[in-house]
């Protein structure tokens, strides 16, 4: 049964519809891209980030700023005597970089240099929305300034993000393609995010088309450009999706599609590990970085862009 909330989002949908089915794609844009509260949701994520303190603590604060905002990152120096990769991180919708403390600590121990990025709307970056066509931008933004990636590690949305960063999928930004991506529990496209939120909220077609049009006023390509296990399956560039079947977030079908994008991903299934507790799992973050290591051989990766 949906929610009371629902019910009025709903209701005043349909009000603004009967006016301009345009005026109610825009007003349930807004409504999806509205980011949630800041505040943990309970007490084991409050837990999750008092012990995340003294890992966050070895980072040093930067400011990247890009088309129509900025955020923030965190800036994890290699340890003394290490050749890692330098490793772009990002974080899924409604978490934030702190919550990634377990496997930031793991690469840093494997020898890598770590960045972990928070969305517009999450973490310590202002605002209280978030868009696809920001988190290229804020990709962007990171690559410019940090002179680019070896590899990218992105848990849901932001492994998606991550994907259509290297497809350069909005229009004026160009491809950030790291020599190798590592997505977490991440969905393989948008238009079903789209569509299932228009189910939801009872959307006519004309205000569905119009909703979904937002899109392609934002990056210049419509929803169904955001396809990230084409946009994979044509780099060609080595690839591990890790996902857990009992996801009820994110469903499986997305890994099997990622898998069948192309012979240059690799699926790794880390079953009872949910949407949320498999960034954190010690043997996920050890197969991260034994995939990060595959065929390095002492060398910095080679990425593009």
């Amino acid at each position: 049964m949906a929610s009371f909330a629902i019910k009025v989002i709903r209701l005043s949908l349909k009000a603004v519809s009967a006016i301009s089915p345009e005026a109610a794609g825009k007003m349930a844009f807004r409504i999806f891209c509205r980011t949630p509260s800041r505040k943990p949701k309970n007490s084991k994520e409050a837990a999750l980030l008092k012990a995340a303190v003294p890992i966050m603590a070895r980072s040093q604060k930067v400011t990247l700023s890009f088309a129509g905002g900025w955020v923030v990152a965190r800036h994890f120096e290699r340890r003394a005597g290490s050749i890692g990769p330098r490793v772009l991180l990002a974080h899924g919708w409604g978490s934030r970089s702190n919550y990634l403390a377990a496997m930031i600590d793991g690469l840093l121990a494997a020898g890598a240099e770590v960045v972990a990025l928070d969305w517009p709307g999450h973490g310590a970056s202002p605002g209280r929305s978030l868009t696809m066509p920001q988190a290229v931008r804020a990709i962007d933004a990171a690559w410019r300034h940090f002179e680019g990636f070896d590899a990218g590690i992105g848990h849901s949305f932001g492994g998606a993000s991550l994907a259509c960063a290297a497809g350069a999928v909005v229009c004026d930004v160009p491809a950030r393609v790291p020599a190798k991506l590592v997505l977490i529990g991440a969905p393989s496209e948008m238009t079903w995010l789209f569509r299932g939120f228009g189910k939801v909220m009872g959307l006519a077609p004309a205000v569905q088309a119009a909703f979904e049009g937002m899109v392609e006023r934002l990056s210049g390509r419509r929803v169904e450009g955001f396809d990230a296990a084409r946009i994979l399956g044509a780099l060609r560039k080595p690839v591990l999706v890790i996902h857990a079947e009992d996801d009820k977030e994110v469903s499986a079908d997305h890994a099997r599609r990622y898998s069948a994008a192309g012979p240059n991903v690799e699926l790794h299934w880390a079953n009872g590990l949910g949407h949320r507790r498999i960034v954190s799992a010690p043997q996920v973050i050890d197969r991260i970085t034994a995939f990060l290591g595959e065929g390095k051989n002492g060398a910095q990766l080679r990425r593009i862009a």
